[in-house]
């Protein structure tokens, strides 16, 4: 019988250029956006108190947690890409909303590399930026952003 361990990727398995389509996508939920703005202390009432939302424009409706998309979108694209072998996540950046996530919508993202260099400073270990895309099940761009990531190198001998 064969082991198959699941894990991300070691720093020379990282292709600058490749696309990574994470699967399945997250249907966010009412509860998602009340749990996650609560927890996070934000009292915005256009996450949570439905009546307002309905008389703001141009959405009338909750908006899900700008947040809770940035976080599910970094959190999909963990089991294909740094499972086991992220050191430390950097930085992120470039982070953008153009079109909000509802209720009931789905999540999906994609991870493309773009860049990738050894460590001057931490032997074995190398830095890798990702670009993060989310859509909906529209296809509709609703974040991105960058991320760096220092992962680690193949161990020798593998």
């Amino acid at each position: 019988m064969t082991d198959i361990v699941q894990r991300g990727l070691y720093y020379e398995e990282f292709e600058v250029g490749a696309r990574y389509l994470h699967r399945p996508g997250r249907t966010a939920t009412e509860a998602d956006n009340v749990l996650f703005t609560t927890l996070t202390m934000n009292d915005q009432a256009l996450h949570l108190d439905a009546a307002f939302a309905e008389t703001q424009q141009p959405f009338g409706q909750r908006l899900m947690n700008s947040m809770w998309t940035l976080s599910t979108m970094v959190g999909a694209s963990v089991g294909q890409l740094t499972q086991g072998t992220l050191v430390a996540q950097l930085g992120l950046g470039d982070i953008s909303f153009p079109h909000p996530l509802f209720h009931g919508d789905t999540l999906y993202t994609e991870s493309v590399i773009v860049d990738k260099r050894l460590s001057s400073s931490r032997p074995g270990q190398g830095i890798c930026t990702i670009a993060h895309t989310g859509r909906n099940q529209d296809d509709t761009v609703v974040a991105t952003a960058s991320r760096t990531v220092l992962v680690h190198c193949m161990p020798e001998g593998e």
